[in-house]
């Protein structure tokens, strides 16, 4: 058999896919809002390459209350770095929008863009890893969090316990995965 040949499409995926093979259950309603919630996550990384390269090429944005806005400019005037990997093995890393450490105080600001309700949880888990990474006591350094979400910024100054927690959990879940990779 020879094949027809498709090299620009090798290792994509498509929207109708094989191995995503659940569309074949749908209704045209349920297609719809499917696809539309692939492209607003299209849209959303997008908007961080976006923001991303404004905050790395210092580019403020017109100031405004829109969540895009708010969030590049404040992360130029406070000198943050962008798309920061924040790592503590190969099993617990994650990379943050926004971050900054400067005389004791840890910034980190997060952008989402889409319309379900973030939580603080996820900057929280970033704080534990800069602890880790850096070998940093919660207890040492002050903390802003910051989410950037329909087109408001909730702040949060979470206290050492909040995050020691976090650490711990960290520490025990990667030697429980360390132990079963090596029993495997």
């Amino acid at each position: 058999m020879n094949w027809n040949r498709h090299s620009d499409l090798e290792g994509s995926h498509a929207f109708l896919s094989a191995s995503k093979y659940h569309w074949v259950n749908y209704d045209a309603d349920k297609l719809a809002d499917s696809y539309k919630s692939f492209l607003a996550t299209q849209k959303g990384t997008e908007l961080h390459e976006f923001a991303s390269r404004c905050i790395v090429l210092g580019q403020k944005l017109p100031k405004s209350q829109k969540t895009l806005n708010m969030f590049v400019n404040d992360a130029i005037g406070y000198k943050m770095q962008s798309e920061q990997v924040l790592y503590y093995s190969e099993n617990c890393y994650g990379t943050a929008d926004a971050i900054a450490f400067r005389n004791g105080m840890l910034r980190i600001h997060d952008l989402k863009t889409g319309k379900v309700p973030a939580h603080m949880e996820q900057l929280m888990v970033y704080a534990a890893l800069f602890c880790l990474e850096y070998k940093v006591k919660p207890g040492d350094v002050n903390m802003e969090l910051r989410l950037y979400q329909n087109d408001e910024v909730l702040f949060h100054n979470p206290e050492p316990d909040e995050i020691a927690p976090i650490i711990d959990k960290i520490i025990t879940f990667d030697k429980i995965i360390r132990r079963i990779k090596e029993e495997a």
